[in-house]
């Protein structure tokens, strides 16, 4: 009888543990990781892009010099925040990141801006694919930004209802993951000023 009983209990605790994140957890928290492993990925094609629109922009206007210092100097500040899979519950952490990415594309979008002013420079074939590149990759760290957004407030869901707030608190001893916020100031129109006002 005893056996018996075992036998019995095994499925039921099965689905019991089963019940509790205990494949749930760490499938969602996998997600978050890729979704994030997308983030970091169109955060490094902006950069890489960036070097060769400044060296074409420099050719063409010379006045926005202290415009392309900024941009490189975004650019190095933005690359020297590293944030891995680990740091994702860190608020600290995921605010610095997001700070050096947002000035980078401030200073970005800034020189982007700055060139209308030159109609050699927006004719040129070289800028022009450069542009489009960039703008093409903004889109794309847009959307992988949302979907990572997504993916953490899946997790976090999960790790903070029953049953699966169980296995996360008692298996993994999960923490909250840190979404991406909209920088300050963002729902602002940047201001354009060619310098021709009256």
């Amino acid at each position: 009888m005893t056996a018996r009983r075992h036998l019995l209990l095994a499925p039921l605790a099965a689905i019991s543990l089963a019940g509790c994140g205990l494949n749930s957890i760490p499938t969602s928290e996998e997600n978050v990781n890729a979704k994030w492993g997308q983030v970091q990925s169109e955060y490094q094609r902006r950069a890489d892009l960036i070097p060769n629109l400044v060296a074409t922009v420099k050719g063409y206007a010379k006045q926005e010099n202290s415009t392309l210092v900024e941009v490189t100097q975004a650019r190095a500040r933005a690359t020297q925040v590293q944030l891995n899979a680990g740091d994702l519950s860190d608020p600290a952490k995921v605010k610095a990141f997001n700070d050096a990415q947002g000035q980078l594309g401030g200073a970005l979008s800034r020189l982007l801006v700055s060139v209308e002013a030159y109609p050699d420079l927006k004719s040129n074939q070289n800028f022009l694919t450069l542009q489009s590149q960039i703008e093409g990759t903004e889109n794309s760290i847009l959307v992988a930004r949302k979907d990572y957004n997504e993916a953490v407030q899946a997790y976090n869901t999960r790790i903070r209802t029953f049953p699966d707030a169980i296995g996360a608190k008692i298996f993994y001893g999960a923490k909250p993951k840190q979404p991406f916020e909209a920088a300050a100031g963002s729902q602002a129109a940047p201001k354009v000023d060619f310098g021709n006002n009256s």
